[in-house]
C-alpha cells in the first residue's frame, strides 16, 4: 500500500490523533492484517458513547479488520486501539467482552443445535449476577425471542437468528456493540427489520460501530459515517453528509 493517503471530511468534525475521554472507541494511525498481508494502514476513527456509526466502503477496504482489531481477534501491528482511553490492542477476546464491548460476527453467531434461551445463557457464562434479570429484559425488548424462547436457534429466520445473534451479545451489557454486516443475505424487508433492531439495541444505550454493505441503508440509520478504501479512511464525517456528497455517492454508493 502507499504511505500516501488522502482523507476528506465530509459535514463532519475531523477525528482527533490523540485518545481522549469523550470517545468510547479510538483507533490512533493502525496498521493491522493477517499473517504477512497487511490490510489497515494508519486508520485513525472513534465512536462516541450513544452513537451508530457505519463502516462503509468497497470489498476488501478492511471495514471488517477494524471490528477485528478492536476485538482482540487480530493485534495491531502498529498504533494504538483506546476503550474509554484504555489501550486495549491485543487484549483477547474474552477480556474485552468483560470489558464492556460486544461483537456480532456476520456468519457463525448463533448455535444453531442450542435454543434461543440456551443461546441467551452462553452469551452470559462470564457474568457473576443478574443473569436471569437481564435475559428478562432482553426478551421485553425483543418479543419474538420470548415467543421462541424453546426453539432451537437453527430453525429461526435468518433475520431472527440476527436478532438473537444481537441479544446473546447484550447479555453482558455491553456499552459498545460491534455489528459486521448485519443484512448480509437478507431479502429487503427483512433487512429493514434488522435495521430496525440495530436501533432498538442503540436505545439501550449501546454506542455501535457496524459494517455494513448496503450503505445507503447502514448510513440512513447512522449519526457519523466512515469510508475505508484500500485500509485507511478515505471520507468521514455526519451520515446525512456522507449520503449527499456527490463524490462519496459516485464512488461508493453506486450514485
Amino acid at each position: 500500500m502507499s504511505a500516501n493517503h488522502t482523507r476528506d471530511e465530509v459535514g463532519g468534525t475531523a477525528t482527533s490523533t490523540e485518545p481522549t475521554g469523550d470517545h468510547v472507541i479510538e483507533l490512533d494511525n493502525v496498521d493491522s492484517g493477517y499473517g504477512d498481508v497487511q490490510v489497515l494502514e494508519d486508520c485513525s476513527l472513534h465512536l462516541n458513547a450513544g452513537e451508530i456509526v457505519c463502516l462503509i466502503g468497497p470489498n476488501g477496504a478492511g471495514k471488517s479488520t477494524v471490528l477485528k482489531t478492536i476485538f482482540g481477534m487480530l493485534t495491531p501491528w502498529e498504533g494504538t486501539v483506546h476503550y474509554h482511553g484504555d489501550d486495549i490492542g491485543g487484549m483477547a477476546p474474552e477480556d474485552i467482552v468483560r470489558e464492556g464491548i460486544g461483537y456480532v460476527p456476520q456468519t457463525d453467531n448463533v448455535f444453531g443445535s442450542l435454543s434461543i434461551e440456551e443461546n441467551l445463557r452462553m452469551g452470559g457464562v462470564a457474568r457473576e449476577d443478574g443473569l436471569d434479570a437481564v435475559i428478562d429484559t432482553l426478551y421485553e425488548r425483543f418479543p419474538l425471542l420470548d415467543e421462541k424462547r424453546s426453539a432451537k436457534a437453527r430453525t429461526l429466520s435468518g433475520g431472527q437468528r440476527q436478532v438473537l445473534a444481537f441479544a446473546r451479545a447484550l447479555v453482558m451489557e455491553p456499552d459498545v456493540l460491534l455489528i459486521d454486516e448485519p443484512s448480509a443475505g437478507l431479502a429487503p424487508n427483512t433487512a429493514a427489520e434488522v435495521f430496525g433492531h440495530v436501533e432498538a439495541v442503540n436505545d439501550m444505550h449501546t454506542a455501535v460501530l457496524m459494517v455494513e454493505q448496503n450503505a445507503k441503508k447502514g448510513l440512513g440509520i447512522s449519526d457519523r459515517g466512515y469510508v475505508l478504501d484500500q485500509g485507511n479512511v478515505r471520507f468521514d464525517g455526519a451520515a446525512d453528509s456522507l449520503l449527499d456528497s456527490d463524490e462519496v455517492s459516485k464512488l461508493y454508493l453506486g450514485g
